[in-house]
């Protein structure tokens, strides 16, 4: 259990979500085990082992931004909290954060807000929800079975809660701009602090990712970037496909293109497409990928990915073996950023991800809607016939499918333009608004 506890506290560092001394992870096994001795926290965190049927707790202060970020969200003139009932009316209120992206939809639904640093009060959010934001402290979440849930749920916040601070910022700048209106200074002066944090986030160094490494070279839309040879050499067995799956899933997860357990990568050899699985973790593939017989002819799929469909759906139409998904925040970002100011189709916008009917792009990228699977408003009727227009599509909400012919050069590099691009026009526009 200490093994796999400091597995997960060495990620949170290394993603940069938490240092290391800034953390602890309380876990049950034989005993009650604890990674830090943090005055005052680990007392009062374990007796939430007396309340919840759990085995593990991740408490952490989050890195910057997301702890800049956090302090922005919970402040009390914060307009975006919503204070919801837990459903036991011998409970107190919640207030609550409400991303709009699908991880949030899916998969954390919420965030609660608790207002005291007290066994009671956070069990009280935990048992409504996977994780929850301390105020003044930072993010607690927790495991059932493995710490690898609380280091999920964790990671799932500080990505939800970043997507949602910079959506609701270009938000309150446009409705400001619209309305003639100059924004609160304080929440100015806010804003240009995190966004010094953000524009160094997601910097891409090759010489740190492929140091000792010989590298291939990639140009794409006028990008050069720097990829080991194995994410860039068509395979010529199933091994060499395995291998190539798992050193593109760790530069995705490096270059900070994904979070949690998000995202997914394949790649079509011979008669069967083999998919990473639902759940893993992209930096950690090996003995998380599936062979699917493209014909169907198998139930071994059961375990993929969830949007096995869509994969194969698109390999189908273009004829590209190399698919990837990720989660790029500003792609996020800029996809649930309606340039309408009155948009005929939605009044509520929380219909906007599922049937958006406007033809939209970002720099050629189409964007388009679309539910996880394979349903009417699912994404394999909406991804594999917009990717042909340029090799990758922006779903709403919900990140980036890319693909690449024989490997997986270009489709790695597209990721990386079509996210440096939403940054670069998400500032754009911010810049607009605060300075006409």
């Amino acid at each position: 259990m200490e093994k796999l506890i400091a597995k997960y506290i060495n990620k949170l560092h290394s993603q940069e979500l938490a240092d290391k001394d800034k953390v602890v992870f309380i876990a049950l096994d034989d005993r009650l085990f604890s990674s830090n001795a943090i005055k005052n926290v680990v007392p009062e965190l374990s007796k939430i082992f007396e309340i919840m049927n759990i085995n593990s707790i991740l408490f952490g202060v989050p890195a910057e931004p997301y702890r800049s970020i956090i302090n922005e969200l919970t402040e009390n003139d914060n307009p975006n909290q919503k204070s919801i009932s837990c459903g036991n009316k011998h409970r107190k209120s919640l207030k609550r954060l409400t991303p709009m992206d699908c991880e949030t939809r899916t998969f954390l639904h919420d965030i609660p807000i608790v207002e005291e640093f007290t066994s009671t009060a956070i069990a009280e959010a935990l048992s409504e929800r996977k994780s929850a934001i301390v105020k003044g402290h930072g993010i607690i979440s927790y495991g059932t079975v493995t710490p690898e849930q609380a280091f999920v749920s964790y990671s799932s916040t500080c990505f939800s809660v970043y997507v949602k601070y910079f959506f609701d910022s270009i938000n309150y700048f446009k409705h400001c701009f619209l309305n003639k209106n100059f924004p609160n200074k304080r929440y100015i002066d806010a804003f240009k602090k995190i966004a010094e944090y953000a524009k160094c986030h997601l910097s891409f160094d090759s010489q740190r990712l492929d140091e000792g490494i010989e590298t291939n070279s990639i140009g794409f839309l006028g990008g050069k970037y720097n990829f080991a040879p194995a994410v860039t050499k068509k395979p010529e067995s199933e091994q060499e496909v395995i291998r190539m799956l798992a050193e593109t899933g760790m530069t995705v997860v490096k270059l900070h293109l994904v979070d949690s357990y998000f995202g997914n990568i394949s790649y079509v050899f011979g008669d069967n497409i083999f998919i990473s699985q639902t759940g893993s973790s992209l930096d950690e593939l090996e003995g998380c990928i599936d062979s699917v017989p493209l014909n169907g002819t198998s139930s071994v799929g059961i375990t993929s990915s969830s949007e096995l469909s869509t994969h194969k759906r698109i390999y189908y139409e273009i004829g590209h073996n190399a698919i990837l998904h990720a989660h790029p925040r500003f792609s996020v970002i800029m996809s649930m950023f309606c340039p309408l100011s009155d948009c005929p189709h939605f009044t509520n916008r929380i219909a906007c991800h599922v049937g958006c009917s406007e033809r939209r792009y970002i720099a050629g990228i189409p964007v388009v809607p679309g539910e996880i699977g394979t349903g009417h408003t699912g994404i394999v009727n909406t991804v594999p016939l917009a990717i042909k227009e340029a090799g990758g599509v922006i779903v709403y909400g919900h990140g980036v499918f890319t693909s690449g012919k024989e490997d997986f050069s270009g489709a790695l590099a597209l990721l990386l333009d079509i996210e440096g691009i939403c940054k670069e026009e998400y500032f754009r526009k911010i810049s607009y608004y605060l300075n006409h």
